[in-house]
């Protein structure tokens, strides 16, 4: 099980290394960007191997260790002859793709037939239809991420009386209780990535300057764990001042996100950077400061997607994310899923992976780390050594 720590930790590490830089006597600039550089390596070490989050009900996350399925039960599960469907909140980016892989991929080790994938365009209504859809088919097994806890909920209460197994990517339906009415949720510790990606943003801009925050308006747990993160963890740098935080709420995240950065750079010229809650609007953020012609742009966000690894290869405009690792939270679902259907018990109600720090330096392996397979010649290719 991974160990749950608070920011206490992480702060005790920042003040030590504060501490020790301060009493160095040395005051150049020089000295100064190396200061916080230190600051920062020591945070992010600090957080290695440890989950911030806690599940949606506060619940203590297990680790992805907790999901492992012996031979023994291997066997009954193959034996079983169990159906599977995997209901998205939207699709046609690189996490949901790496979680749909993940599932599709453990699913078939398991010898569980997948009868259905669906895309809701992140509109409720588009998933409770799926999700009616979907039961028509019978499924044993399925796993969903919902677009809106309480929209959905009775959707999904409805599958759960009908003997469904429910495992929950990330986010999970109001009223529902882990372990009666779902068997698990598995996320990222969003909170971690939203420390991750304050922590590499201050680096970038060497503890001092004016930023802006694009962030989810929407009840969503994990992207609200992950502005709270990076607003916590950013009051440890003084010298950076957030101007003014704007809310987007999708589905064409990429546009108003882009919308939201322009804006915040007209108003804002002598901006430094901007922080984007995922990878999507990171896009969004990106073509919005190269049309105002500020590739000085300092932006951090989290998701490792194609478009932000790319810049991050280049070493332009963005400066550093926190990662998931979606592909294996997708084996994780896939598993709890199929551990339910042989009657198992005891099983983790909220298992989080860690957070992996991503910057130019390591993108390559990191891409590795999140999807299982080498970085695709789009990255690779670009990267500025």
């Amino acid at each position: 099980m991974k160990k749950l720590i608070t920011g206490i930790a992480v702060s005790a590490a920042l003040m030590f290394s504060l501490t020790a830089c301060s009493v160095s006597g040395t005051t150049t600039e020089e000295a100064v960007d190396s200061d916080i550089a230190a600051t920062v390596d020591a945070a992010l070490a600090a957080l290695d191997g440890q989950v911030l989050s806690l599940g949606p009900n506060g619940e203590t996350p297990s680790g992805f260790e907790t999901t492992e399925v012996s031979d023994e039960d291997l066997a009954a599960i193959k034996a079983g002859g169990f159906t599977a469907a995997i209901v998205m909140h939207y699709g046609g980016n690189d996490w949901a793709t790496a979680q749909i892989e993940g599932l599709k991929s453990e699913f078939a080790r398991l010898g569980i037939e997948v009868v259905a994938v669906t895309d809701a365009d992140f509109k409720p209504e588009k998933q409770v239809s799926d999700i009616e859809t979907v039961m028509a088919l019978n499924p044993d097994i399925i796993v969903s991420i919902p677009t809106d806890p309480v929209a959905t909920a009775a959707a999904f209460q409805k599958a759960a009386a009908a003997g469904i197994k429910l495992v929950f990517m990330d986010n999970v339906p109001a009223g529902m209780v882990g372990g009666q009415d779902y068997v698990s949720v598995v996320s990222a510790d969003n909170k971690g990535n939203g420390v991750v990606s304050a922590h590499l943003l201050a680096k970038a801009l060497n503890g001092k300057g004016q930023i802006g925050l694009i962030y989810h308006d929407a009840d969503f747990f994990v992207t609200k764990q992950r502005f709270d993160g990076f607003k916590e963890t950013l009051t440890q740098y003084p010298d950076i001042e957030v101007v003014e935080e704007k809310g987007i709420g999708g589905p064409d995240f990429a546009g108003d996100a882009q919308a939201a950065a322009t804006a915040l750079l007209t108003k804002y010229p002598d901006l430094s950077g901007i922080w984007g809650v995922w990878d999507v609007p990171a896009e969004g953020i990106m073509a919005a400061a190269r049309e105002a012609g500020r590739l000085d742009l300092k932006i951090a966000t989290q998701d490792l997607g194609t478009n932000v690894a790319i810049q991050l290869a280049k070493n332009e405009l963005i400066v550093g994310l926190g990662a998931q690792r979606p592909f294996d939270q997708g084996v994780a679902e896939a598993r709890l899923g199929a551990l339910a259907m042989i009657g198992k018990t005891g099983l983790p109600i909220f298992v989080a992976m860690g957070a992996l720090p991503v910057s130019h330096e390591n993108v390559l392996e990191a891409w590795k780390t999140v999807y299982s397979v080498d970085a695709p010649d789009a990255v690779s290719s670009v990267y500025k050594k």
